[in-house]
């Protein structure tokens, strides 16, 4: 059982996460608080808040939580399956409402630094390294973000056909590659060279813009087009 100095049922009502979001709204609450709701319960010996608490102390920010391996939670005794799938679909859905806001809004692409700042947050902390294929109309507005491939820690494959034919079927006028570095060393690769010519003379055939592509790093990034050498 929870101790009375732990269990939120004893405090004032307008200190309990849930009923301080209904009257004062979810952005009055602090990160463990919104964590607790998530929670709903705590584990023995420790209220849903004490144990929020804990998981923030231990991964800084929502960010650190969401590409964290599993392993990394079991040092949280009682918390189990459904209680940190609970946690990542909150995380997710949060990632992906960001996502479509973005598309929603037709965002115009300008420079580098606007892909960055779409596809950074959910780049930066992959384990392992991701392609990302943007497909942009004739106004560089976005149409698409899709994946093109996954690999390996320090290295993925896209198929520069396959991102052509997309990008036609799409009838998209431009695209931009981006894929991340796990090491965050966002210096190009051979591979990296090699694949930006082979897509941009495959564009050039289907009068397909191939505008950039851009090397994700940990707040940090590459971009090809930037340094003048697209190829």
């Amino acid at each position: 059982m929870n101790s009375p100095i732990t269990g939120i049922r004893s405090w004032p009502q307008d200190d309990r996460p849930r009923e301080k979001l209904l009257k004062k709204g979810a952005e009055s609450l602090s990160n463990s608080e919104l964590l607790a709701i998530l929670l709903r319960t705590g584990v023995k010996g420790l209220s849903a808040i004490d144990l929020a608490r804990r998981i923030v102390d231990r991964f800084g920010t929502f960010r650190n939580m969401i590409h964290t391996d599993m392993r990394e939670w079991k040092e949280f005794k009682g918390l189990g399956p459904a209680k940190l799938a609970q946690i990542q679909a909150a995380l997710e859905i949060g990632r992906r409402f960001r996502e479509v806001e973005i598309l929603n809004g037709k965002q115009k692409i300008s420079s580098a630094r606007d892909v960055v700042n779409i596809i950074m947050p959910q780049m930066r902390d992959l384990k392992t390294e991701v392609f990302k294929v943007i497909y942009l109309n004739s106004n560089n507005k976005i149409i698409e973000i899709s994946d093109a491939a996954s690999g390996t820690v320090n290295h993925a494959v896209p198929i520069v056909r396959e991102i052509i034919h997309a990008a036609l079927q799409k009838f998209a006028a431009a695209i931009i590659c981006v894929h991340n570095h796990p090491s965050a060393n966002i210096s190009p690769s051979p591979e990296d060279k090699k694949f930006t010519q082979e897509v941009t003379a495959a564009g050039k055939l289907m009068d397909i813009k191939v505008l950039d592509h851009i090397i994700i790093g940990d707040d940090a990034f590459y971009s090809f087009a930037e340094e003048g050498v697209m190829g």
